[in-house]
């Protein structure tokens, strides 16, 4: 019989605005600076505003260094464009994931069609760190469709995880990311339980982006708040208290020091110096948006 973690924290996606963006951060915050190997979560469930055009909206050209910066896509789409010629669009259920490496400058707006669409962009950043060995690796971008998602199906059919990065079960995901990093997105029905097979070695959690689930053997988890489990079990088990959508991380931790800021995140305050310096003397490339 596996092994059921229990909780070790729960953190609130306090609401908060981007760049006039309004989005919800359950970390980093005062209780939890990282679940290494990640770093940040934003969710964003917005409106795009009619009043400009889509590819003047959402976030414009800005740099990365040492880490991938991840989208999930929910609703909508991302128009993702960067310094190093890629130029692409995934829309709901498709992920855009970017190896920032050594350095690069994008942007990830509305697509054009998006008010035909229903104007909504719902997703979630993820920010996962990269291994010192490959933080000045060659940046690589890898777009992931909804189509080219592989998907768990529950035996009585409640519930469904797609599988981004990482294995659940048997199945693994097309992305490969540079250490080993488990990706989920999962609906539940009201009454699944399914239970979550992971690395014992692994840091974990979930965010309930709506809905609420019971972790077998301990607490209820509401929508917009993270669990975040200890390192004692093989997995965990959800029970959905209602019709859930939720996002799952596993990751192995790095174990390293972590210095950030603003968009880069490195081991040491000199790496850092030396990014900001790169990216003044235009090392990062340059985005033109046409």
């Amino acid at each position: 019989m596996a092994t059921n973690r229990t909780i070790k924290s729960i953190l609130y996606a306090q609401p908060m605005d981007m760049g006039g963006m309004p989005i919800r951060q359950p970390f980093p915050s005062r209780k939890a600076e990282q679940i290494d190997p990640f770093l940040l979560l934003h969710h964003a469930d917005l409106k795009v505003p009619t009043h400009i055009a889509p590819k003047h909206a959402g976030v414009g050209p800005h740099p990365h260094r040492g880490f991938s910066p991840v989208s999930f896509i929910f609703k909508g789409g991302v128009h993702h464009r960067d310094s190093r010629g890629n130029d692409n669009i995934v829309y709901a259920g498709g992920t855009q994931w970017m190896n920032a490496g050594m350095g690069i400058i994008h942007s990830e707006r509305p697509p054009e069609n998006i008010h035909a669409l229903g104007g909504k962009q719902e997703l979630i950043q993820l920010w996962v760190n990269t291994p010192a060995k490959h933080k000045m690796d060659i940046p690589a971008y890898y777009p992931l469709t909804k189509e080219q998602t592989p998907v768990l199906h529950s035996a009585d059919g409640l519930t469904s995880v797609n599988i981004i990065s990482g294995t659940l079960d048997g199945i693994t995901g097309p992305i490969h990311p540079l250490s080993p990093v488990n990706t989920f997105t999962a609906e539940m029905k009201q009454g699944a339980k399914f239970f979550f097979s992971i690395p014992a070695s692994h840091n974990a959690f979930i965010y309930v982006m709506e809905g609420q689930v019971k972790v077998t053997g301990d607490s209820n988890v509401e929508e917009k708040y993270v669990a975040v489990f200890n390192l004692d079990g093989e997995g965990f088990e959800l029970e959905a208290v209602q019709n859930t959508r939720l996002f799952l991380g596993t990751g192995e931790p790095l174990n390293e020091p972590v210095a950030s800021h603003g968009p880069f995140v490195m081991n040491n305050q000199t790496q850092l110096m030396e990014a900001f310096r790169d990216y003044q003397q235009g090392k990062m490339g340059v985005l033109i948006e046409e």
